[in-house]
């Protein structure tokens, strides 16, 4: 997807560039670590609800649930071992309920075909629509569309959204009788078994409360790192954005802000980052056109209520 010479690649790097799961140890352990915090902190946080007001105990389970949404995203790249087994039995519990582990991986790595990316038909992480068919929306449906290019309209709006057009979808596919979606599905289902019985009879949380006040927060936090990633621009490498000095958020998405150079190398473990970026800093600037925010506070100030592009693709598909 490249096309530098290698030479390009790698003479302003002096740490080596992991181009599969061979060239980073058989385990990782500080994900390892960070997957018991996650899950161990899942499970502590929800067993205060009634120890704790729900002031104090909804968003810290929030915040746990995004921090697993990164995790699973680290987990879908190949990370933390070299058994793709072992990682996916670490991804699969679905501790937000309504986003299959297996499909997550399955459109995520579609996205990182970087020549589509932005694509509203090929990649399903865009939020772009072809002109044609944004021509047969409703009205009602473009409205909505248009206050999610705000900020404030995708962290208030987008959760719901989100959740409501992934399911509507994947309902469409089981129903049409593609390939894995009703295994996926029911594999998921099962899953989710423990998790509800978990919250609602051990814990004593009403499925409502779980539901609004934990996992919609959670999805509007990872919707704010999703809100300026990409802008549909002609070359490839200026389609990435980079939000520096993220110093609460960058940790909560594992790094994931530093985005050019996670599609660059999505191998690289979440704890390298910072490292690998200081030393590519400038190249990565470079390609990617500048496209630099200094924290997501600059990302609200630029648009917390104007919208961060059109919806129709400006080039109908990306080049």
């Amino acid at each position: 997807m490249d096309s530098r010479p290698l030479t390009a690649l790698t003479t302003d790097r002096t740490l080596p560039t992991p181009r599969c799961r061979a060239d980073l140890p058989a385990i990782e352990y500080p994900t390892v670590a960070l997957a018991a915090l996650v899950y161990g902190g899942w499970l502590a946080a929800t067993h205060e609800y009634g120890h704790w007001p729900l002031w104090v105990v909804a968003p810290v389970v929030a915040v746990v649930l995004a921090l697993h949404g990164s995790l699973q995203h680290e987990i879908l790249h190949g990370h933390p071992t070299r058994w793709e087994a072992v990682n996916r039995l670490l991804g699969l519990p679905p501790l937000s309920l309504w986003l299959p582990y297996d499909r997550y991986r399955q459109n995520h790595l579609r996205h990182h075909v970087d020549a589509r990316l932005t694509d509203p038909v090929d990649d399903p992480e865009s939020y772009y629509w072809t002109p044609e068919t944004w021509s047969r929306m409703w009205p009602a449906t473009r409205a909505l569309l248009r206050i999610q290019q705000t900020l404030a309209g995708r962290v208030l709006i987008g959760p719901v959204w989100t959740v409501l057009h992934f399911l509507h979808g994947e309902g469409k596919a089981i129903a049409a009788g593609e390939a894995g979606h009703f295994r996926t599905w029911l594999v998921h289902l099962v899953l989710c078994v423990p998790v509800v019985l978990w919250v609602t009879v051990v814990c004593h949380i009403p499925f409502w409360i779980y539901v609004v006040a934990m996992v919609l927060p959670a999805n509007a936090i990872l919707l704010v790192r999703s809100f300026a990633e990409h802008r549909a621009l002609s070359p490839v490498r200026q389609r990435i954005a980079i939000v520096e000095r993220s110093w609460v958020f960058g940790p909560l998405f594992l790094f994931n802000n530093l985005h050019s150079l996670h599609h660059e190398a999505p191998m690289v473990p979440w704890y390298d980052y910072n490292a690998r970026y200081r030393l590519i800093r400038d190249r990565l600037l470079a390609e990617n056109g500048g496209l630099l925010y200094v924290t997501y506070f600059d990302v609200a100030r630029r648009y917390l209520f104007r919208p961060h592009d059109v919806l129709s693709h400006p080039h109908g598909r990306a080049p």
